[in-house]
């Protein structure tokens, strides 16, 4: 029995998700270079342990290890033809470490190719996430989160492909940076605004934002969204800010206690999920587990 997204949020007014896989993944010894997908396989209980982690920090959603999981992301390593076999472990993995009654959020990122560029054509995009969709949805996933994306045509067609091919809810989330003018908008040009129309059109169940330069960042991207609309469920994955090289790895400098402090004003924007993105961890979850029940009582 798949679990509702939407019945949740009905139930409960806000639902907190997890945060970062990439980088908690490096911090188990993931090295640059390896299909971290490949750990559905070869590392299976190292990815199952981060998942349990979020889990018991409070998600009641969590993602799967299948972000690159798609037919143009795996063939530079050669593993185009384990696109099922890769998604459909990690469904299993998330399920196991998060138990019956969370809900499975099967993860689907860009591919990497550009339409525009002639890269690749737009029957070709539609197949990728259809096979990728069809694999987290016979798997048992409860919903597909399309995120991290930038290019308008991109997203529509990977959340026309997961709609019309499954029965699953579809979150589906676009990465905004600052511009010099001071508002947002993707590296491709898009604005909050015409990505919740343009999504809504593609039949999203919910949209949201994620990655990016940190949780007070968000804020009036969620203020974007709700001058559009009012009433789709938004959803906000932060970055634990901009990161910063520390004896040569990536640091991020957002505490815990920082990314958590601008959970009120997020929700008051009109956030209804809230997690993490890169340089998250289990305690940026555990904090804003806190913060949620101290505002909702309030």
């Amino acid at each position: 029995m798949k679990h509702s997204l939407i019945k949740r949020l009905k139930d409960r007014g806000i639902l907190i998700s997890d945060g970062a896989l990439g980088t908690m993944l490096q911090a188990a010894g993931l090295q640059p270079g390896v299909c971290p997908e490949t750990w559905n396989a070869d590392f299976p209980e190292k990815v199952e342990a981060i998942a349990r982690a979020y889990a018991e920090a409070g998600s009641e959603a969590v993602e799967t290890n299948t972000f690159g999981c798609n037919r143009f992301k795996l063939i530079h390593y050669g593993l185009q033809d384990r696109v099922t076999e890769l998604n459909r472990k990690a469904v299993g993995i998330t399920r196991r470490a998060i138990g019956p009654d969370r809900i499975v959020l099967g993860s689907m990122g860009p591919t990497g190719v550009i339409l525009m560029m002639g890269e690749v054509t737009q029957e070709e995009l539609y197949e990728a996430f259809r096979e990728q969709a069809i694999a987290l949805a016979e798997a048992g996933a409860d919903a597909i989160c399309i995120e991290t994306m930038t290019a308008l045509d991109e997203v529509v067609i990977a959340t026309s492909a997961a709609k019309q091919n499954t029965d699953l809810e579809v979150i589906s989330s676009m990465t905004f940076d600052k511009t010099l003018q001071g508002d947002f908008r993707t590296m491709m040009g898009v604005s909050p605004e015409e990505m919740t129309l343009a999504l809504k059109e593609a039949g999203a169940d919910i949209i949201g934002t994620n990655c990016g330069h940190g949780m007070e960042n968000m804020i009036p991207i969620v203020e974007a969204i709700r001058r559009i609309d009012t009433e789709i469920p938004v959803l906000v994955h932060a970055n634990a800010g901009l990161p910063h090289l520390c004896e040569g790895r990536n640091v991020f400098s957002e505490t815990p206690e920082i990314t958590a402090s601008f959970v009120p004003r997020l929700i008051a924007a009109g956030a209804n999920i809230i997690g993490g993105c890169c340089g998250t961890t289990p305690e940026h979850i555990r904090k804003i587990k806190l913060v949620i029940e101290q505002t909702c009582v309030e």
